[in-house]
């Protein structure tokens, strides 16, 4: 959740309804063979089982970050999911058995997946759950009371305070007292029973607003010590929390990955990307997890947005070809207010259709998660631009991309590490069996080179099979 931006809109609505880090050229963030995070952003557990199964198992992606599955307030709004009033399994997305469904069904398709977890707060209200359990703003029965939650019951004003940062609330929601053994075990236990089910990961929603040693203590009761853990903390120049403090734990969401693509795609060169990465002050990219936009900065205007058309397309194939962290495509909906919350209540029909925009599934997205899978452990080598908005490189011996945001075509012999052959350009076709390929085709010389003339806003993408 955004910690500043929800402020505002979210009091309205409620008024009105009641450690030592590797070189980042040789490993990424998340563990094992398949690096690549899908965000199925508010998708019905049901929907995403599908998706695993049609789309996601196929093309390659190791990952699949699903929507809080808590019981939460009710309300159409998409932040109503980051609200929870129970730790049962009874949200708008599915119950308990269509969760556990959707985990084995991902898993039979060789994708992992990743919960989206509430634990610094609960509701900013009072009512009665998705699930039917009454509440009130600082009561859950079953679960806390008042006392298990902080003592500072205004919001946070001043983010260059930690004490305000981490102990008053996040835009009005009730902030537990993760100091406190009692909430550390009922969050643990919670975050068991997902691993328990099946869960593969953890992303720790708002984790800027726990201190660090709470969080390590919450992560030191999981069942299972192996479970991959992410945890979203916002950076902001000045303020009293970085992302760094919570590197040791875990991973972390790189914000300023996208808001810098963003400015570099709109009003900058991509020529200036060419030591993209740590030595811009970024995270280690061991420890970072790297987006093109998520559900908060697509609304803020803070990236770039499926509104956003050819920019936005190629940052997410600029993403899944650097090597720089771990890269997490966004999959989400059309929106036209802030508040939106999924169509049909989550239920994706299918893709396209209902303003489900499955991002995940664009060709241009989704042949370079088979690109990256296929370049792991490699560095960015080959390095060329014109100087201004056309760039290429290469990932040692395994893969090659150049992309053209000028506003005309380009023609250039590129020089790549790539062996001589003939190579599929996954950017405008599908590879087949046998090494055929549904689209065009480059031939790389023994030389290493080859030449493309790549239209206006495209790319060429090609990689060792």
């Amino acid at each position: 959740m955004r910690s500043k931006t929800l402020r505002g809109l979210l009091a309205a609505a409620l008024a009105t309804a009641g450690l030592a880090a590797l070189p980042h050229e040789a490993q990424a963030a998340t563990p094992g063979p398949k690096t690549v995070t899908a965000t199925l952003f508010q998708w019905k557990y049901d929907s995403v089982a599908k998706a695993c199964t049609d789309q996601l198992g196929p093309a390659g992606y190791g990952w699949v970050e699903v929507s809080p599955a808590t019981e939460h307030i009710q309300g159409p709004q998409w932040w109503t999911s980051y609200q929870p009033v129970s730790y049962r399994i009874a949200g708008r997305l599915g119950d308990r058995a269509a969760f556990k469904r959707m985990v084995d069904t991902c898993h039979a398709a060789g994708v992992k997946v990743v919960a989206d977890a509430v634990i610094n707060h609960m509701s900013a209200g009072s009512g009665t759950g998705t699930g039917g359990s009454s509440y009130t703003k600082y009561d859950y029965p079953g679960y806390y009371q008042s006392q298990d939650f902080h003592s500072c019951r205004t919001d946070i004003t001043n983010y260059g305070d930690r004490y305000n940062v981490q102990n008053c609330e996040l835009v009005g929601l009730s902030d537990l007292n993760t100091g406190s053994e009692y909430v550390r075990n009922k969050i643990a236990g919670y975050l068991n029973d997902l691993v328990s089910l099946g869960v593969d990961g953890l992303r720790i929603d708002a984790a800027k607003h726990i201190s660090a040693t709470d969080v390590a203590a919450i992560k030191s009761r999981l069942s299972n010590t192996g479970t991959y853990w992410v945890q979203e903390v916002i950076h902001g120049d000045g303020e009293a929390v970085q992302p760094t403090e919570y590197t040791g734990i875990g991973d972390v969401d790189e914000f300023r990955y996208g808001r810098d693509l963003k400015r570099m795609f709109q009003n900058e060169k991509l020529a200036y990307l060419s030591n993209f990465g740590e030595s811009w002050g970024y995270l280690s990219g061991s420890k970072a997890r790297t987006f093109v936009d998520n559900w908060d900065t697509e609304r803020n205007g803070s990236t770039l947005t499926y509104k956003n058309g050819a920019d936005y397309t190629l940052a997410n194939v600029f993403m899944l070809a650097h090597p720089y962290g771990s890269p997490n495509v966004y999959s989400g909906y059309e929106f036209t207010d802030h508040d939106a919350g999924p169509p049909n209540g989550g239920t994706v029909n299918a893709c396209y259709s209902d303003g489900w925009k499955c991002q995940h599934n664009w060709r241009q997205i989704s042949n370079m998660v088979g690109f990256r899978n296929a370049v792991a452990g490699t560095a960015l080598t080959d390095w060329w631009s014109n100087g201004n908005d056309a760039i290429a490189f290469g990932r040692g011996n395994k893969g090659f991309v150049a992309i053209n945001h000028e506003g005309g075509s380009i023609t250039q012999t590129f020089q790549t590490s790539l062996p001589a052959g003939t190579y599929c350009d996954v950017q405008h076709g599908n590879r087949t069996s046998g090494g055929g390929c549904t689209g065009p085709t480059y031939r790389v010389g023994s030389d290493g080179r080859f030449t493309a003339t790549i239209g206006s806003n495209d790319a060429v993408a090609l990689y060792v099979g």
